[in-house]
């Protein structure tokens, strides 16, 4: 995965489009789901908890089958970006301790996946405003990017592959 600058308006805009679209249609399939189930096998004298269970179920199908449809439309390409950045930092996360302890030793493959990960985060942090601990991140960025250059790499981070993380395990 590669980082790409996209536009902070346009991705809050469509992700609001986006999650605005989630509520309506799953709202309306899990009602309309329950109300017809609850109509065809609901009895008056017990509970219908399941078959409003089932309506909901039903729209969560219908919402992930309707993105899946229009994951590749370009409408949702900031979005799709931010979400598989996001499962993508996620992955890295999950082998910190071990690529922080690779990058001490001076791997190279763990120090570029760390910048990887310091970089896509702060881009993401940049997107949601999440800005209470991005002095915190700066921090490490800086303190990374001295191991970087003490390495002999850039803080280019195209030279990523996700396929790095395979071997800290």
């Amino acid at each position: 995965m590669k980082l790409t600058e996209i536009d902070k308006k346009r991705y809050r805009k469509h992700l609001n489009r986006v999650f605005a679209g989630i509520v309506v249609v799953l709202t309306a399939i899990a009602i309309g789901t329950s109300a017809i189930l609850i109509e065809l096998f609901g009895t008056p004298d017990e509970s219908n908890f399941w078959l409003n269970v089932a309506g909901v179920v039903v729209g969560a199908a219908a919402v992930v089958t309707i993105l899946q449809k229009l994951r590749r439309h370009p409408f949702m390409t900031e979005v799709v970006y931010v979400w598989d950045l996001k499962q993508m930092l996620n992955r890295v996360y999950r082998k910190e301790s071990k690529l922080e302890a690779a990058a001490e030793a001076g791997d190279p493959d763990a120090l570029v996946a760390l910048n990887f990960f310091y970089r896509g985060s702060k881009q993401l942090y940049e997107l949601d405003d999440n800005l209470v601990t991005i002095e915190q991140l700066i921090d490490k960025i800086r303190h990374h990017d001295k191991r970087l250059a003490d390495a002999g790499l850039t803080t280019d981070t195209d030279a990523f592959d996700p396929d790095m993380l395979d071997r800290f395990q």
